[in-house]
């Protein structure tokens, strides 16, 4: 895979200032050893990309990659003052969640590096739409306060459609938060180890930041699933359309 075909195949939108790719799952962004992530692709073509954010490298979806060092300033602080607005699709399983709630739900880094809720799995609680922890039930450990908004979009055959929106951005937080409320994200790997699908069923769909450089001055990104990410719900691409379609006027999510 060279850095032409990556363009070709997934940009969303790219200018002088920046590049917007929806990514396939199972290409990392940057940093995984023994990997070729996009931006050493690029490198090697003779191009410096500088991440504005991470997705994982099982999550498919809208990534976007400065080429110009000043908008990347001005974006990354966008996403460190948590006003860029963000939302992803997931397919999970159960369908008993609310059609709105809340995971209220602080992450802490355990053994191995591994991330995790910031307490005891039974110390989760549930009032109506949000779940949460209560203080004392907190690891001496730090923790990091972590937010994410859902909606369900629909649900089929003990599964689950949601558009989510992570207020905060912790590594892994949305799948860590639904899997420990009894909810995988369907083939992820560190969680729903009983379903052999071939890709995780997360993806980042919208993307909104402020950008000064343009006219008006923002940027409004959005990055449609592939039928890959459906399989699990639906291989017809009108019904596909369609929750879609239903996931944006349920949601407003980025604006």
């Amino acid at each position: 895979m060279d850095w032409l075909s990556v363009r070709e195949a997934y940009t969303v939108f790219a200018d002088d200032a920046v590049v917007a790719l929806n990514k396939p799952s199972g290409i990392s962004v940057t940093g995984e050893r023994h990997d070729t992530d996009l931006v050493e692709i690029a490198k090697a073509a003779g191009t410096q990309v500088y991440p504005v954010h991470r997705i994982d490298k099982v999550t498919s979806g809208l990534v976007l990659l400065a080429t110009d060092l000043a908008a990347h300033g001005q974006l990354t602080r966008q996403f460190n003052k948590q006003t860029a607005r963000k939302a992803y699709l997931a397919i999970v399983s159960g369908d008993d969640l609310p059609d709105q709630g809340e995971l209220d739900l602080p992450l802490s880094v355990g053994r191995k590096n591994r991330v995790r809720i910031a307490a005891p799995r039974e110390a989760i609680r549930r009032e109506g739409e949000r779940w949460f922890v209560d203080d004392a039930d907190l690891l001496p450990a730090k923790n990091y306060p972590s937010l994410t908004r859902f909606t369900t979009v629909a649900r089929k055959d003990d599964r689950a459609l949601l558009a989510l929106r992570p207020v905060t951005g912790r590594r892994h937080q949305i799948r860590v938060q639904l899997a420990w409320t009894g909810h995988p994200i369907l083939g992820d790997p560190l969680f729903d180890r009983t379903a052999a699908l071939p890709r995780t069923h997360l993806h980042s769909w919208r993307l909104r930041l402020d950008a000064d450089w343009l006219t008006p001055p923002v940027l409004d990104l959005r990055a449609t699933p592939g039928p890959d990410f459906w399989a699990p719900f639906t291989t017809d691409p009108d019904e596909a359309a369609h929750l879609l379609a239903e996931a944006d006027r349920r949601t407003g999510a980025t604006r």
